[in-house]
């Protein structure tokens, strides 16, 4: 049995530590460890790296200031991973188009590590995954390109990522941790390197299939919790009340939870789910209700296309050719991550029906939204519109109110409002919302 990494290994920077995927997860992770150990920021995109070299997160989510202080060596180059005796593992896991688990990127970064691991490293996986697939597709990986054996050769563990892009209270030295190890060795290794950054301190549990189990869920909770809502908006569509009027009716009891409804895109909440409904389905169960939740948000956006050219006809103008501004294209408000947005669905479903899309969102980077949906960002209005579409409720579109929809609105004109942030303001336009 190999002697497992030291923890003074690493406070001393004789080891390394590698964070493997730069973006939202990993790059956080990197900069906080930097101010204590020498690390090694791998990722793939040459674009990005440069960006990082120079003191630039891409995402938008990192000011300069989080850069400075941090031994951090940016590379795209893999045999840079040879450095590190500790690595950490935080790529996208994202879906197919079948909505099976995309493991590639989860893969290529395993055997990315395993040829390099040496005997006694430790490798901690922090990308969301189903329970199991960490020690069932993971750890053969870096057995079968390094040469080693597991666990007497090399430790494995799993700390699932808790990051909320956009949020900056709830940010990784905020947020208690969860950490698993294969072993009791190695979970004392782990614990140290993460005590040392997370401010809100740890919660071990048993086993790395607990550990997965937990971030999984924790996702498909709330999934749930907003398809209870979006099929709720759809019930009281059809009453003629106020999806939010209700909600905040409901809301002053004390134990009402306060969820609203809404497209479900990006790369977690609509995403995580179906991981735990793959590895469910593989053992013989039929998870009926988190696949109901699932369907019910996957057809929103259809839903809301459907109701969008309902209110167009309604006010007497014809649906091939009319004309519709969608504002917004990334996945939630005021952030720029562009992911399994479900806008792009919609911006599709309304093109379906023979509809004119404009889309304007000064966020995300327009070569992005191009290489990702096909679909040309305006930076200006180029109305008049029969509709516009408040899809993410950018603080960049705090302007939209009545004299700003009369110059850009035909009249009559309709405002599709998906999350209500407008109901109390417009007063003199065609108005619906969830």
């Amino acid at each position: 049995m190999s002697k497992i990494l030291t923890f003074p290994a690493l406070q001393s920077k004789q080891a390394a530590i590698s964070v493997i995927g730069l973006g939202y997860v990993g790059l956080p992770i990197a900069l906080a460890l930097g101010q204590h150990f020498r690390v090694i920021g791998f990722d793939h995109e040459t674009r990005r790296i440069d960006a990082l070299k120079r003191g630039q997160d891409l995402s938008g989510e990192l000011p300069a200031e989080d850069f400075r202080g941090a031994d951090v060596t940016f590379t795209d180059q893999a045999a840079d991973l040879q450095q590190a005796r500790f690595h950490i593992v935080a790529v996208p896991t994202p879906i197919d188009s079948h909505n099976n688990p995309d493991l590639r990127w989860l893969e290529a970064a395993s055997r990315s590590i395993g040829n390099v691991l040496q005997p006694g490293d430790v490798v901690v996986y922090e990308s969301t995954v189903y329970p199991g697939c960490t020690e069932e597709v993971c750890v053969p990986i870096l057995e079968a390109t390094s040469g080693l054996t597991f666990p007497d050769d090399f430790k494995v563990g799993y700390s699932p990522e808790r990051i909320n892009p956009g949020d900056r209270v709830h940010t990784l030295r905020k947020v208690t941790k969860v950490v698993a190890g294969c072993d009791q060795e190695a979970l004392a290794v782990i614990a140290q390197v993460y005590e040392t950054i997370v401010e809100a301190g740890l919660h071990c549990v048993s086993s790395i299939k607990v550990a997965e189990a937990a971030k999984v869920i924790e996702n498909t909770q709330r999934d749930l919790n907003i398809a209870l809502m979006n099929e709720l908006s759809m019930v009281f569509d059809r009453m003629g009340i106020n999806t939010h009027e209700v909600l905040e009716a409901a809301g002053t009891k004390w134990n009402f939870l306060k969820f609203t409804p809404g497209l479900v895109g990006g790369h977690c909440v609509g995403v995580d789910p179906y991981y735990l409904t793959y590895k469910s389905q593989e053992l013989g169960h039929l998870p009926k209700v988190i696949l109901s939740g699932r369907q019910i948000n996957d057809g929103m956006a259809a839903w809301v296309a459907k109701k969008t050219v309902q209110r167009i006809v309604k006010i007497g103008k014809d649906i091939v050719g009319a004309r519709v501004l969608v504002l917004g294209i990334a996945f939630k408000e005021n952030v720029r991550d562009i992911r399994n947005s479900k806008v792009a669905d919609l911006v599709a479903e309304l093109r379906d029906f023979g509809v004119d899309v404009d889309v304007m969102d000064p966020l995300p980077d327009p070569e992005d939204v191009r290489h990702e949906y096909g679909i040309e960002l305006i930076e200006q209005p180029r109305g008049p519109y029969e509709a516009i579409v408040l899809a993410v409720a950018h603080t960049a579109f705090e302007q939209v109110d009545d004299t700003w929809l009369h110059t850009h609105l035909t009249t009559p004109g309709v405002l599709i409002d998906l999350k209500g942030e407008l109901r109390a303001r417009i007063s003199e336009v065609d108005y619906w919302s969830l």
